[in-house]
């Protein structure tokens, strides 16, 4: 493990984001609720932010910080592809990357077993962090393609 000792404790965030492409028939019964297991959103966030604070558990090496916040949000990008973004805050010693990646990562995994029986054919795409703050490395920001 990293010797995160001597690093001083700051305020940390970090935005984590990806996209999930399924059939526009899928989103249409997510958007009016007719998914068989229940309410795929809502479900989706709970599990995200668990697994947000299992991240050390999970990710080999990985500090165990105190998070103070979780936000998951999921946004309708078109008529079949909905993005899930991630952002964790914690005042700390090491960052919050890991824990925002592994948030929107699980919360697309629960969106896609939640309707995988309506359709197998759904993609988790372009994991990635989007931005974070704090600590000794400075600020990232993730410019777009259009840029």
């Amino acid at each position: 493990m990293v010797d995160i000792s001597g690093k001083i404790t700051t305020k940390r965030i970090a935005v984590a984001s990806c996209i999930v492409e399924m059939a526009a028939e899928t989103l249409d019964l997510i958007k009016n609720d007719q998914i068989q297991k229940g309410n795929v959103f809502e479900v989706a966030r709970i599990a995200a932010i668990m697994a947000s604070k299992r991240t050390p558990d999970l990710i080999p090496l990985c500090h165990p910080i105190r998070i103070d916040s979780v936000d998951v949000r999921f946004t309708y990008v078109s008529d079949t592809r909905i993005k899930v973004t991630g952002t964790v805050r914690a005042f700390e010693t090491t960052g919050t990357e890991m824990e925002a990646i592994t948030a929107v990562s699980v919360g697309a995994m629960v969106v896609y077993d939640m309707c995988k029986s309506v359709d197998r054919g759904m993609r988790i795409l372009e994991v990635q962090l989007e931005k974070k703050s704090g600590g000794k490395s400075g600020d990232f920001l993730r410019q777009s393609e259009t840029e």
